[in-house]
C-alpha cells in the first residue's frame, strides 16, 4: 500500500570474500547439488530492478550450484498474481511482503515456510526485535525485513517558529496549542490527503498506541479485551477535538497523499503531516521546484498524550520485507541473510534511493538527519506496532480506512468508529 523506499547496491571485493564464507551453500546443500529459487519483487523502475539482478547474480557468483530466476510485477499485478499461486499451492520461494494481515492469513493456510529456528539461533541478534516482530506470527517467523522505518511528524521549523515554537511541541496538549497558533497566523497546521484514506488512520492509530499502548492493542487483537475500550474511543475523540479545529487544506477529504498532502509540504505551504519515513522524498518529488523545503524539514516522534499508558517511545510503522514460500530450498535462506546482512544493507543505505537498514551495526552508514532520527526512533521502541491497515486482516483493515474516514468527514462519531471496527474484527474472527 504504502511508497516505499527503493535500494541500489554494489558488491565490494571484500564483501565477496566474506559472503563466500558465511552465505555458502555447503551447510545448506548436498555436495554439488543444483538449487533453483523463485524470487518475485515488484519494483519495476530503472533504478531499483537491476539492484535486485545484480544482488541475485553476486549470491550466484559465490553459489555457483544456486539458479536465481527473478520474476518482476507491478504492484498490483503482483497481489493478484500472488493471489493465484497461493490460491494453487505453489507459492514462489521468497517474495516481498509488508508482513501483517495478508502474511498472516498465508501463514494460517501452510503457504509460508517457518524459519523462526534458523533466525533466533544465527539472525536474531543481527536485526531488531520488532522489525522481526513484524515477520511473525503465533510465535513464528516467516521472513525478515530490509528497510524498515517508522511514521511520525514531519515539520516545517520556519513555520512552527513564527508561532514561538523554536522546538517542536512535545505533547498533544502542545501541539493542539501550536495548531492553534497556527491557525490564527494564518498558516496551514495540517496537510493531509484523506482522499487515500490510509493518510488519516495513522491519527487514530498513534493517539490510541498513545492512550493504550501496547495492553490495549494486544487485549483488543487477542479478544481479552475490545476496540470499543476506553483507549480507542478516546483515540477517537481526540482525534475529533483536532478536526473541530479545521487545521487541515481545503479540500482535504478528496486530496491525495502523493501530490496533495507531499506537495504542501514540499512548497513550505502547511507546518505538519503525519508520515512514514519515505516523506522527504515524495515532499521534495511533489514540489514546484523539485527540491522541497531542505533543512527546514525536522522530524519529532507523535506527541506524548497526557495520562497515556503508552510512551513516546513507542512507534507505528513498517517497511519493506521478505517471506519465503512453503516449498522454499534451504538455499533461500541464505538468500534471504545476504539480503540482510550489515554490508548490503550499508550498500542499501548509501544507494542514490537511501532506506532505514534493519541490520544493526548498517545505521552507521547513514547521513540524512531525519533518517537518522527514524532508525533512532525505530530502534529504541519498546513496542512497536506495524499500521493497523496493515496487521488487522484486510476485511477489518478496509473498515478501519472507511471509518476514520468518515470521521474526518464527521458522518461517524468516535464511539461508532471504535464499535464499528470491533465488529468487523469480531466477525472475522
Amino acid at each position: 500500500m504504502h511508497k516505499k523506499s527503493s535500494l541500489i547496491f554494489a558488491l565490494s571485493i571484500l564483501f565477496s570474500v566474506l559472503l563466500i564464507f558465511s552465505c555458502g551453500q555447503g551447510a545448506k546443500t548436498k555436495g554439488d547439488e543444483k538449487v533453483t529459487i523463485e524470487f518475485w519483487h515488484l519494483d519495476i523502475d530503472d533504478t531499483m530492478a537491476p539492484v535486485w539482478e545484480g544482488l541475485a547474480a553476486d549470491f550466484m557468483k559465490a553459489n555457483p550450484n544456486v539458479t536465481i530466476n527473478i520474476t518482476v510485477l507491478e504492484n498490483e499485478a503482483f497481489k493478484s498474481k500472488l493471489t493465484t499461486v497461493m490460491q494453487s499451492g505453489d507459492p514462489p520461494d521468497i517474495f516481498r511482503s509488508w508482513g501483517g494481515g495478508v502474511m498472516n492469513d498465508f501463514a494460517k493456510s501452510g503457504l509460508l515456510r517457518d524459519i523462526t529456528d534458523e533466525v533466533k539461533n544465527n539472525w536474531s541478534s543481527k536485526i531488531g526485535a520488532g522489525p522481526i516482530g513484524v515477520y511473525s506470527y503465533k510465535d513464528k517467523i516467516y521472513g525478515l525485513p530490509y528497510d524498515m522505518g517508522g511514521v511520525g511528524m514531519w515539520y516545517n521549523k520556519e513555520l512552527i517558529a513564527k508561532v514561538g515554537y523554536n522546538e517542536p511541541p512535545k505533547t498533544w496538549s502542545e501541539f493542539i496549542d501550536c495548531v492553534k497558533k497556527l491557525k490564527a497566523a494564518g498558516v496551514t497546521p495540517i496537510a493531509l490527503g484523506e482522499g487515500d484514506k490510509w493518510p488519516g488512520h495513522f491519527w487514530w492509530v498513534y493517539l490510541a498506541v498513545r492512550l493504550g499502548g501496547k495492553e490495549a492493542f494486544d487485549a483488543a487483537v487477542e479478544r481479552t479485551g475490545s476496540f470499543k475500550s476506553e483507549s480507542f474511543v478516546k483515540a477517537g475523540q481526540l482525534l475529533k477535538e483536532l478536526i473541530d479545529l479545521k487545521p487541515f487544506q481545503e479540500g482535504f477529504l478528496s486530496a491525495n497523499y502523493g501530490g496533495d498532502q507531499a506537495g504542501a509540504m514540499g512548497n513550505g505551504k502547511a507546518a505538519f503531516e503525519l508520515m512514514g519515513q519515505w516523506a522527504p522524498a515524495v515532499e521534495t518529488a511533489a514540489s514546484e521546484d523539485g527540491k522541497g523545503i531542505g533543512d527546514k524539514l525536522g522530524f519529532m516522534p507523535f506527541p506524548a498524550v497526557e495520562g497515556g499508558a503508552g510512551k513516546i517511545t513507542d512507534v507505528m510503522g513498517g517497511g519493506n520485507g521478505l517471506v519465503l514460500g512453503k516449498n522454499a530450498p534451504d538455499a533461500t535462506i541464505d538468500f534471504l541473510k545476504f539480503l540482510t546482512s550489515v554490508e548490503s544493507q550499508k550498500k542499501i543505505i548509501t544507494s542514490p534511493i537511501g532506506g532505514i537498514p534493519t541490520a544493526l551495526g548498517a545505521e552507521e552508514a547513514m547521513t540524512d538527519p531525519n533518517l537518522i532520527a527514524v532508525n533512532k526512533a525505530v530502534s529504541q521502541a519498546g513496542y512497536f506496532q506495524l499500521y493497523y491497515d496493515q496487521y488487522l486482516p484486510p476485511a477489518v483493515a478496509a473498515v478501519v480506512l472507511d471509518s476514520t474516514q468518515a470521521l474526518f468527514a464527521g458522518t461517524m462519531t468516535p464511539e461508532a468508529v471504535a464499535a464499528a471496527v470491533d465488529k468487523a474484527y469480531e466477525d472475522e474472527m
